[in-house]
């Protein structure tokens, strides 16, 4: 590998730094904690977290960090939502759904379809546009700063799917502190391989 691609390397890992670090912060982060909690751990909710192509692949890492980590949550395909899977959405769930555009088609039918079943399930998008047709259909907005993709060609989900992947996180990390999840709570999620091993120790160290 020669120093002209030592410095392009460089230069992609900045780029995603600086997205990053760019995220608008507001108390709409707060905001989508305290709905969550009052939904999924008070009225024994879940969170529907969706998005399509890319977007869902994230979404779906989402929920299963989620999961792990005390907060239910499953990944709902928007298109096999309309062939029957729309079923598992109950009247004290969040839909939380991804969509860098803020309008994919897929994302909005589900929103539709969701609301016609339950009226009452408040959205909670991540998008790179907030003024966009789904945000305005949303309860609560998070904003990923619409950073230019590293792809290229300027087409790939790259630096999007990124910073969607990093509010997911900050919404885990808030979670896992608001309902004081422990080392003891994961490793009774954790049962096998070396973070169930981990959780255990470290479980028993602290009591």
């Amino acid at each position: 590998m020669n120093r002209n691609q030592l410095e392009e390397i460089r230069e992609i890992l900045e780029r995603e730094a600086t997205a990053i670090s760019s995220i608008p912060v507001n108390e709409d982060y707060g905001r989508v904690v305290e709905l969550i909690h009052e939904k999924v751990h008070v009225r024994g909710g879940k969170i529907i977290a969706s998005g399509m192509g890319k977007a869902g692949h994230v979404a779906n890492h989402m929920a299963m960090t989620l999961s792990s980590t005390g907060t239910p949550a499953l990944f709902i395909h928007p298109s096999e939502a309309q062939h029957g899977d729309l079923g598992v959405i109950r009247e004290n769930d969040v839909l939380l759904v991804l969509s860098n555009s803020g309008k994919t088609r897929e994302i909005l039918e589900l929103v539709e379809l969701t609301h016609i079943l339950h009226p009452g399930i408040p959205v909670v998008i991540i998008t790179g546009n907030p003024e966009g047709p789904l945000a305005r259909q949303s309860r609560l907005v998070l904003f990923t700063g619409n950073p230019d993709e590293v792809c290229p060609l300027g087409l790939t989900p790259t630096t999007s799917a990124t910073t969607m992947a990093v509010i997911g996180d900050v919404l885990v990390v808030l979670l896992m502190k608001k309902i004081k999840f422990t080392a003891v709570d994961y490793s009774r999620r954790h049962h096998g391989g070396y973070l169930g091993q981990k959780s255990r120790e470290s479980g028993h160290e602290n009591k």
